[in-house]
């Protein structure tokens, strides 16, 4: 394709368009019958220079001029209400329920890696050892030691809103490092079993196994489920990198991409409502079961919302991307 030829060609189009998107009155109908026409032929002028004679200048000046045209054509459009409502009644769900074959078999095996780091410690007192003094692990283990004034040891208000900032960046952690081929996910995903392992193996072998799971459970349920699905949604994101199927890996990255920061946010919602047990519930003085109680009702919750909301969401249709009028237009591919 010669470039010149082709501007020269069009030239008198594209500048008409321009007027039209820079004109501060209202447009007449005929006048927005012919931005739209322009609008639709400038986005096939710019596929066809990207595929055929990608210019800088002429592909960045039209790319610049069809962005504008979209937004004129499209109109702007105020978040409300009513999309936060659709975000959590619809998107988020139907995104955790289309992604639950990556986040499920993540917490099922991520468990399984802290139950059996557990046991290497507990059965190992040399390992114990490396961890730390005996005299140090005694303090930590022993009725009013460290694991059990941990969660007390602050303002529930401010203990809170601490623990909800850090799972919360844990988990945004785990969804945008999924992008670098899902290694960093899985180093976050072990270092914080290793830290519950840890946990396990050294109260279990001073004989409060029981104690631990009755500090963990209340909060860590729902904390590590949110977790776990970060992570899945991470690796999920990672493998689209590797084989993003019959979209092109730039497509599939960017609807994979918005659906995971869909998901970023509804996880801090969630990690809210852990982090508020684990500030008010778990360090407060009622029964062992109650507390225990709370946090499966809470579990059993969010697996309501996914498998509820969320699989009615995902069957109509939804993805947990962006409504598509919010989308980038694709443009057409050149034969």
């Amino acid at each position: 394709m010669d470039v010149d030829v082709f501007v020269t060609a069009h030239r008198a189009e594209w500048d008409r368009l321009d007027t039209l998107v820079r004109r501060k009155r209202r447009l007449s109908g005929a006048e927005a019958d012919e931005l739209i026409t322009l609008y639709q032929r400038a986005t096939t002028h710019l596929s066809l220079l990207q595929s055929t004679a990608p210019d800088p200048a002429v592909t960045g000046r039209l790319t610049s001029l069809v962005a504008r045209a979209r937004s004129a054509v499209t109109g702007a459009r105020k978040a409300s209400w009513r999309d936060a409502a659709h975000f959590f009644t619809t998107s988020f769900p139907a995104a955790l329920y289309r992604l639950r074959h990556w986040w499920i078999p993540t917490a099922v095996l991520s468990t399984v890696v802290a139950a059996l780091i557990g046991w290497w410690i507990a059965a190992n007192p040399e390992v114990q050892a490396s961890i730390g003094a005996p005299d140090a692990l005694r303090e930590m283990t022993r009725p009013g030691g460290q694991y059990e004034t941990y969660y007390s040891s602050h303002p529930a208000a401010s203990f809170a809103a601490q623990v909800w900032t850090n799972n919360a960046q844990a988990a945004a952690l785990c969804l945008v490092l999924g992008a670098f081929l899902c290694v960093p996910v899985l180093w976050i995903l072990f270092q914080n079993m290793l830290n519950v392992g840890v946990g396990i193996g050294l109260m279990a072998s001073a004989g409060r196994l029981d104690t631990f799971l009755g500090l963990i459970l209340p909060h860590g349920l729902l904390e590590l489920t949110a977790v776990f699905a970060a992570g899945g949604v991470g690796l999920k994101l990672g493998w689209t990198v590797l084989d993003p199927g019959p979209r092109t890996r730039r497509n599939a990255l960017a609807e994979e991409g918005r659906a995971a920061l869909g998901v970023a946010l509804g996880l801090a919602a969630v990690l809210l409502v852990s982090g508020a047990i684990e500030g008010f519930v778990t360090p407060s003085g009622l029964p062992t079961w109650l507390r225990i109680g709370i946090g499966v009702v809470a579990e059993l919750a969010f697996f309501a919302y996914v498998y509820g909301p969320g699989r009615r969401a995902a069957r109509a249709g939804e993805t947990g991307d962006i409504e598509r009028s919010d989308r980038d237009a694709t443009l057409p591919t050149a034969a």
